[in-house]
């Protein structure tokens, strides 16, 4: 697991352990990821984005540290998306943390996180956390 990863899935674990895990029935097989919104695609883009700088941040990395500090208001906004596409989606926590988990390695691999803060800092601030 590399280290967008681990950033991204301790939020999640955060989320996870907020509030007791339902009981549920084994499936046969995982169902594909539904088809998000652009709405879903973006929240879910700026989760992982502020999950990741958030974790660079506070291990000291430079280019994390350019952007304004994220551990509350980030968290913050985390948790408030992440719920909202498991209401809009369906998905449970398991699906949701895969979800961002795969995002926030799309992000690494593509190198997009600094392109996309400018708009995610945006929502954000639109969002009145």
């Amino acid at each position: 697991m590399t280290l967008p990863l681990l950033a991204a899935a301790s939020l999640a674990l955060s989320v996870q352990s907020a509030a007791p895990a339902p009981v549920t029935t084994p499936q046969a097989a995982p169902s594909p990821a539904p088809a998000l919104s652009l709405n879903s695609q973006t929240l879910l883009r700026c989760s992982a984005a502020f999950a990741m700088v958030s974790h660079g941040q506070s291990v000291g990395n430079e280019d994390a540290l350019k952007w304004p500090v994220l551990d509350t208001r980030g968290r913050e906004f985390f948790v408030r998306a992440l719920a909202q596409l498991m209401d809009e989606t369906g998905l449970d926590r398991g699906g949701i943390s895969a979800l961002v988990s795969k995002e926030a390695q799309r992000l690494w691999d593509s190198g997009e996180t600094q392109d996309i803060m400018p708009a995610c800092l945006v929502m954000l601030d639109s969002s009145g956390i």
